[in-house]
């Protein structure tokens, strides 16, 4: 599929308080073999997603201790994590311990699924995952483990008012790109 119907496409599911302010952009070199082109999402006529600049204005995570230590990223600890943790230290450990330590080990998971999905995505073709998008579920798009799927759906129309405001713990858990596309959804709803 050409990139001018791709686009147009990608666009026609944008939410309607998105037209205009979002734009799906590709450059491409056709005489330069060695220069690879570029695809991006701009927000207000701001390059905001560069899939092959690391440079963009989204913070990119460079080691697992910057994730860990982010202000930001907010993890919630259920019942049922701290029981496993009790089981595995077999003695008795303070309940605020037991707190630290899952919440560590869930730090240490989604450091690994973000850098994971960072390296994997600064590789990726755009109009390959665009493809993607246009062919899978909504419901699956939202939680797939890649960030561009996950960017595609946020901005969807088919994504009631609802269902981005229920999601507002879950987006917590995600990559720098996708809470900032949350925010720009949440922002219009």
């Amino acid at each position: 599929m050409s990139w001018s119907k791709l686009k147009q496409q990608l666009e026609s599911f944008l939410s309607p308080a998105l037209q205009g302010r979002v734009e799906y952009r590709a450059t491409s070199y056709r005489y330069l073999p060695d220069k690879a082109g570029s695809s991006y999402i701009s927000v207000d006529k701001k390059n905001v997603f560069d899939m092959r600049d690391k440079t963009s204005g989204i913070r990119w995570y460079q080691t697992e201790l910057e994730i860990k230590n982010d202000p930001e990223i907010v993890i919630p600890i259920s019942p049922e994590e701290i029981e496993v943790v009790r089981k595995d230290t077999k003695g008795p450990v303070p309940e605020d311990r037991l707190i630290v330590i899952a919440r560590n080990r869930k730090m240490t998971e989604l450091a690994k699924e973000l850098m994971a999905a960072q390296a994997a995505l600064s590789k990726s073709n755009f109009t390959v995952e665009a493809n993607k998008f246009l062919t899978t579920s909504i419901e699956k798009s939202l939680e797939s483990s890649e960030i561009i799927m996950n960017v595609f759906a946020l901005l969807d129309k088919r994504v009631g008012k609802k269902r981005i405001l229920s999601m507002a713990e879950r987006v917590k858990m995600k990559h720098p790109v996708v809470r900032y596309f949350y925010e720009v959804r949440r922002g219009t709803v």
